[in-house]
């Protein structure tokens, strides 16, 4: 990739002084927002704060991402919950009265059979995570989506910092359906309930590995920018086919990043942000390669390309 576009990150957030952060400034719903090249916090900044939190994402902005990327799931009462796993993980949540879940129970605490004033209860940073141990442990809990935006917007407001985008997932597959999540029609039916409450829409790409809640959108919301998640080597056009359409983004595992995939999707239209890379080496290859944007845990590497 050419040495100018080391300067895209920040020639994107030049461009989007277009559209102030001001106090009580609502994001335009209908432009098509895309980065010239996007740096993504994943799950706001998994590495070094509790994932899916409002401070993992402020962390994540404070570091300079374009994008937050986050997980959803739908709890029994249909709120929008930002989690990855379906149900409370004990490997870094703990019970409401600070005690650990024991292993019996691991995958007890099922989102989607509780209400979210009863979520909310438990510890979901305080937590050593020997997976990340950078992380900083806080006592905080998985935030409802609407709680997540109206913070990001107080805090880019606040601090005059220009828009961002949300890359949001439905957590759903098959056999989840009934058990762990409603089914992709109510999963996306309320999921846009939040965005288009916000006034958002300009600023999500709702990505997933489940195509089915990608048609949903095609279908009734076709305005929205959509990411196909892959991780299977079924290869590029044998994905696309049970997708059954072209979405905005091809989000790739970075181990199947080929040069020759990157021609083949901006051929037809398609950026290609991979997930998730956490070394800085890693990063600048795929960068050169002249992939679209990164997704990592650790957004703080960023700085360093």
């Amino acid at each position: 990739m050419h040495k100018n576009l080391l300067f895209a990150p920040f020639l994107y957030l030049l461009s989007s002084c277009t559209m102030p952060a001001q106090q009580g400034a609502i994001p335009d719903s209908t432009v098509r927002h895309l980065p010239a090249f996007d740096l993504e916090g994943h799950r706001g900044a998994r590495g070094l704060m509790p994932e899916n939190t409002i401070p993992a994402m402020i962390r994540a902005l404070e570091l300079g991402v374009t994008t937050l990327e986050m997980d959803t799931h739908i709890t029994k009462d249909k709120q929008v919950v930002l989690s990855h796993d379906p149900y409370i993980n004990h490997e870094h949540d703990l019970l409401p009265d600070g005690s650990e879940i024991p292993a019996a129970d691991k995958r007890k605490y099922v989102l989607y059979q509780m209400d979210y004033a009863t979520i909310k209860t438990f510890n979901a940073g305080s937590k050593f995570y020997n997976k990340f141990p950078q992380q900083e442990k806080l006592a905080v809990y998985k935030p409802l989506l609407s709680d997540l935006i109206d913070s990001v917007q107080t805090h880019l407001q606040q601090n005059d910092l220009p828009q961002v985008n949300y890359n949001i997932e439905t957590k759903s597959k098959p056999s989840g359906d009934g058990k762990l999540h409603p089914a992709p029609e109510e999963f996306v039916e309320l999921l846009m309930g939040v965005i288009e409450a916000k006034g958002i829409a300009g600023w999500v790409i709702i990505q997933s590995f489940d195509v089915r809640t990608l048609q949903v959108l095609r279908q009734h919301y076709p305005h929205m920018k959509t990411s196909l998640l892959v991780e299977n080597v079924k290869g590029l056009d044998k994905n696309l086919e049970a997708l059954g359409f072209i979405p905005d983004i091809y989000s790739p595992y970075y181990r199947l990043v080929t040069p020759k995939l990157i021609k083949d999707c901006h051929a037809k239209g398609m950026k290609v942000v991979p997930w998730t890379i956490n070394e800085l080496q890693v990063m600048q290859r795929l960068k050169d390669m002249g992939v679209d944007g990164l997704i990592s845990d650790y957004p703080n590497l960023y700085l360093e390309l």
